[in-house]
């Protein structure tokens, strides 16, 4: 690695991070009910149903059980990508065909949505779609969209109302518009949004991607299609994902789908499904090209993504249960075997010793000694942990269904700062939860203090139906105080990490250049280890490699920059 050095000043800036077809198989046995009432005088027509009915009853008894179905079922393979579905028999292959459509994507919501368009754009690309950033010569308007609070779903709402124009005014020279809905709020809504917006043409799960080229043939004979089925197994680890931005410096790879953890609070398990993870070769697979590609950060992602577990190889499957964090326990039963989360971190961390290494999202139970040690000695791992706590109170975490107490929570904290030093650590916090106290609010503000996080992402709470709080508690927290507790919460939040970040002033960074910032076009911007945003002037300075030789930084350039101020904290 051979960084550019320069010393430069920090400058502030403050910024919020950033039902068409189903069809199923049911295997159903049957076996023969032998009480029934007989009579002792038959009609001839009823001892010739008896005896059809005794014939019936003895081949059902000698045929195959569900048993035998289970012994003769084959275990899901992933398909090789280049192996070519055969299409349904009242669709052609040409009919299949995006003949060149142009589609226009956009992405809301987490990460893993970042990475859902990747992947279903990855899958529409090879069926001959193009792609457009023009919203106004689209053919296809794709929107991947976020469930996780109502805020979110109305974000939505509102920019169907905005499209519902669009494709009203639609010349009718032109193809027709066609929009869809996909990922989580597609989940969850479902017919709501078929019924409510007759514009939208089609919907998409999260594990219905693949499904993508089928539901726009449907939509293009002027029929609305959908398919939110969930998977028990959908991973895409045979899709590459077609990275957005061509200039992009950093990816977001998938190594895990769904969650088992329930929290009482979250609609993830009801819109992504169980927990399944990707084959460890995949995934390698994956990041090694994208080492090849030039890029330098790579993001491993996943609802509850230390809690990885891949059981593709046989060999692995007897192997100890999951070691949990000290106090922790899981909502599921202890899960066995498989390749755990700091196998897959060890070798990803090898492909490419210049390429940073993050994750997210992880639960706290979920960090065992092993992968504390393993991100202390390896340099390209980023010394960065989401810690999400969502509260201080050990009576609302119960509530919550978190699986720790606030003791052991903090215990865990002190436990990762002694074991990984400088460690950044952020989290998420809800104001607000069903019952809490002005007592419980405080504990999660005295938290704030005792912690002292770099980075944190707090919310007012938002109930969500299908959710264990939403059929077992009541959301008695009037509005008006989850806004005051939750601007309570980030005014003091901001305090605590200003505080926490006056540890960087005066320190050299290894900052990743991303590009432009988007406050000045004279100054650059770029992410420390530890995830912290650092803007500074887009100047030229002497390139160690060449001495004598003054460059400028470009993204993808690993920069050295001694911080005399302050960072973006929020």
């Amino acid at each position: 690695m051979h960084p550019l050095q320069c010393v430069l000043r920090m400058q502030r800036c403050q910024s919020w991070g950033p039902l068409a077809s189903v069809s199923w198989v049911l295997l159903r046995t049957c076996r023969a009910h032998s009480g029934l009432p007989s009579t002792a005088c038959s009609s001839p027509e009823r001892q010739q149903e008896d005896g059809v009915w005794k014939d019936f009853s003895s081949r059902l008894a000698t045929g195959p059980t569900f048993q035998h179905f289970l012994r003769h079922a084959s275990v899901p393979q992933e398909k090789p990508s280049s192996e070519v579905d055969d299409p349904p028999p009242y669709l052609t292959v040409d009919e299949l065909s995006g003949r060149q459509r142009k589609v226009y994507l956009e992405t809301y919501g987490c990460q893993m949505n970042v990475n859902d368009t990747e992947i279903a754009w990855s899958i529409l690309q090879k069926s001959g779609y193009l792609r457009t950033s023009n919203l106004q010569e689209a053919d296809v308007i794709l929107l991947v969209t976020c469930s996780i609070r109502e805020k979110a779903e109305q974000t939505i709402w509102n920019r169907l109302q905005q499209l519902k124009v669009l494709k009203s005014k639609r010349l009718r020279s032109r193809v027709p518009l066609k929009i869809g809905i996909l990922g989580c709020m597609a989940e969850r809504l479902k017919e709501e949004i078929l019924n409510r917006e007759k514009m939208v043409d089609i919907l998409a799960g999260p594990d219905a991607y693949r499904d993508l080229p089928r539901l726009l043939a449907v939509a293009k004979s002027g029929q609305q299609a959908a398919n939110v089925l969930l998977s028990l197994d959908e991973t895409y680890a045979d899709v590459m994902p077609v990275q957005m931005s061509p200039s992009a410096t950093s990816a977001f790879v998938s190594i895990m789908r769904g969650c088992d953890n329930m929290c009482s609070y979250c609609i993830v398990p009801f819109t992504r499904g169980r927990e399944r993870s990707r084959p460890v070769a995949s995934i390698l697979e994956e990041v090694r090209k994208l080492s090849e590609q030039g890029l330098k950060e790579v993001t491993l992602l996943g609802q509850n993504v230390n809690s990885f577990r891949d059981t593709s190889e046989v060999q692995f499957n007897n192997a100890v249960s999951t070691n949990l964090s000290r106090g922790f326990s899981s909502n599921y039963k202890t899960k066995q075997g498989g390749l755990r989360f700091a196998h897959l971190l060890d070798q990803v961390s090898r492909i490419d010793p210049e390429m940073r290494i993050r994750f997210t999202s992880p639960h706290p139970k979920d960090f065992p000694d092993e992968v504390l040690q393993l991100i202390h000695e390896r340099d390209n791992i980023c010394k960065q942990i989401h810690l999400p706590a969502q509260s201080g109170s050990s009576r609302v975490l119960e509530a919550m269904r978190r699986g720790y107490s606030r003791e052991a929570y903090v215990e865990l904290v002190h436990h990762i700062r002694e074991s990984i030093p400088g460690v950044s650590l952020s989290s998420d916090f809800i104001a607000g939860f069903c019952g809490e106290t002005e007592e419980d609010h405080f504990q999660t503000v005295s938290l704030l203090q005792e912690v002292q996080y770099n980075m944190g992402f707090l919310f007012a709470y938002s109930m969500r139906q299908k959710t264990r709080a939403y059929h077992r508690l009541k959301d008695d927290i009037p509005e008006e105080v989850k806004l005051r507790r939750l601007e309570e919460l980030i005014t003091v939040f901001r305090e605590e990490a200003t505080k926490a970040n006056k540890a960087f002033v005066g320190c050299t960074q290894l900052v990743l250049v991303e590009g432009l910032s988007k406050r000045s076009a004279t100054d650059l911007c770029g992410r420390n280890d530890g995830n912290l945003k650092v803007i500074f002037p887009d100047a030229e300075m002497e390139d160690v490699t060449n001495s004598g030789l003054r460059v400028r930084a470009q993204p993808g350039d690993y920069v050295l920059v001694k911080v005399i101020g302050r960072f973006c904290y929020l």
